[in-house]
């Protein structure tokens, strides 16, 4: 195990999916067990529903049945991070499920802006916005998966988040709300499934077309001749394209437009960012201040309001797929040292 800081463990993880989740459990044991016992992975925090693991047992069981049945190599893998962490199985399957035990928040403060294009290098950057103070819990991967090797954003022993494969493949995501939230694969997990097994842009389409999702999402996917943004509603997929795709928390496909839930405030910001990315443009691949400078400037970058509740800019990321390249500033991206983890795994740090 190599560390970027204190707060950033870069954690290897290869072997059989059971021993990929124990050296990932092991890794980081104290941190799991902390933050479970913080009010049940602070969900306590975000809800005022009173919120129990027993009570929301028979949710992890009916989603847990079918992640084993659509990805039994990642059901194994969670199964092996509980015995590493020496936390309970249930306990290490609601890490992989939190945001559908919690589900819809229509008033968001913010929930990731990000861009992609495949034109002369490929690049993908994003913010990450999350509630429940979880910049102490991120944790980068360095997976050897089923086919590819990838570098994967982590937070509080997520399998995955988003990130970029051996392949030359860039998955970045947004939060939209619609239909009905169930059992089924968490969009997460479906992420670290395309980065351990997808080829390219076109393989990933196929394999998301195909999975039973739990929750919607966006998943902004990009390599070296082709981006594509998958909005996921219920069973029902559509496809976004272009030479340089921008996406908020807000459904872009027009066939999705009606079904938004998100409440009228914040799309209102979630147009506003919108159009702040858009005005900008995305830099050139190797513009990496131009990157940093897009990613921590509001109202892409939203700062902490001291609310747990309300999500704010918790990390930025700015992609790689021709290099297999992640570089991270965790926290507020403003204040933020930057960190490279590149496909040697090896990360570095640049002062600012």
């Amino acid at each position: 195990m190599e560390w970027a800081r204190p707060l950033t463990p870069l954690l290897e993880i290869s072997g059989s999916a059971r021993t990929r989740g124990l050296t990932h459990g092991q890794a980081i044991a104290g941190r799991l067990r902390d933050f479970l016992d913080d009010s049940l992975a602070r969900l306590g925090h975000l809800t005022d529903r009173p919120v129990s693991l027993e009570s929301v047992r028979p949710r992890i069981a009916a989603h847990r049945d079918a992640v084993i049945t659509a990805l039994p190599d990642l059901a194994e893998e969670v199964d092996g991070l509980a015995i590493g962490a020496g936390i309970g199985r249930d306990e290490a399957w609601l890490l992989q499920l939190r945001r559908e035990i919690l589900g819809y928040n229509r008033i968001t403060a913010g929930d990731c802006t990000s861009y992609a294009t495949s034109r002369r290098a490929p690049v993908l950057g994003q913010t990450i916005d999350l509630n429940g103070n979880l910049d102490d819990q991120i944790a980068v991967l360095a997976v050897s998966g089923p086919r590819h090797r990838s570098v994967v954003l982590s937070f509080a022993g997520l399998l995955g988040y988003l990130g970029v494969n051996d392949a030359g493949l860039a998955v970045g995501l947004n939060l939209v709300l619609g239909g009905n939230w169930g059992p089924g694969v968490p969009p997460y997990l479906a992420i670290r499934h395309l980065l351990d097994t997808a080829d390219s842009v076109e393989h990933a389409v196929a394999i998301l077309h195909d999975l039973p999702l739990a929750s919607s999402r966006a998943f902004l996917l990009c390599d070296a001749s082709r981006t594509v943004c998958v909005e996921a509603l219920a069973c029902e997929r559509r496809i976004l394209e272009g030479d340089k795709l921008f996406h908020t928390n807000h459904f872009l496909h027009p066939d999705f437009g009606a079904r938004d839930e998100l409440n009228v405030f914040a799309g209102n910001s979630s147009r506003r960012r919108l159009e702040a990315v858009r005005a900008v443009g995305i830099p050139a691949a190797d513009d990496i201040r131009g990157h940093h400078r897009l990613l921590a400037a509001a109202p892409i970058c939203v700062r902490d309001s001291g609310d747990i509740r309300r999500e704010r800019t918790v990390a930025a990321v700015v992609l790689r797929p021709d290099l297999g390249e992640l570089r991270l500033w965790p926290g507020d991206p403003s204040t933020a040292n930057e960190h490279v983890f590149s496909a040697a795994h090896l990360p570095h740090i640049v002062g600012n």
